[in-house]
């Protein structure tokens, strides 16, 4: 059976991003994982750090734009590795909150400036602009 997708152009422009995006995740997560840890798991960091260290389960799902089951996993790991702290919410028990611990922050400090010396050579291929309207492409279709 031959298929003929209705818009070629799609497909191909979505071949691309993925391939794409592979590329550049392989990129930024090398030396995370020779760390031990994911590229969520450093974003759980980053975000935590950025919040002033601690932030609800929830809240933290949110910005990370991820699912429950998943945000869980790396929290469980990241407590695991004595990155950060889960505790109970006082005012809602069902509740968790997500605190960083100074051996997170640790890792933070530590790793952060490499990060985005990595992430700066990644797009250097692309121009003030191009960075624009790649971000404006990606927002378009992660609405």
């Amino acid at each position: 059976m031959t298929l003929h997708p209705v818009d070629p152009l799609a497909h191909r422009a979505l071949e691309s991003l993925i391939r794409a995006e592979a590329q550049v995740r392989r990129r930024l997560s090398a030396d995370l994982e020779r760390e031990g840890l994911s590229a969520t798991g450093f974003s759980v960091l980053v975000v935590l750090t950025t919040a002033g260290g601690e932030l609800e389960l929830r809240a933290l799902r949110t910005r990370l734009r991820t699912s429950k089951a998943n945000a869980t996993e790396v929290v469980s790991t990241l407590e695991g590795r004595g990155l950060v702290l889960r505790r109970r919410l006082v005012t809602d028990r069902r509740a968790a909150s997500v605190m960083l611990t100074p051996s997170g922050r640790e890792v933070v400090d530590r790793l952060f400036p490499e990060h985005t010396q990595r992430v700066t050579a990644a797009f250097s291929v692309l121009d003030e602009q191009e960075k624009r309207s790649l971000a404006e492409i990606c927002r378009k279709l992660a609405a």
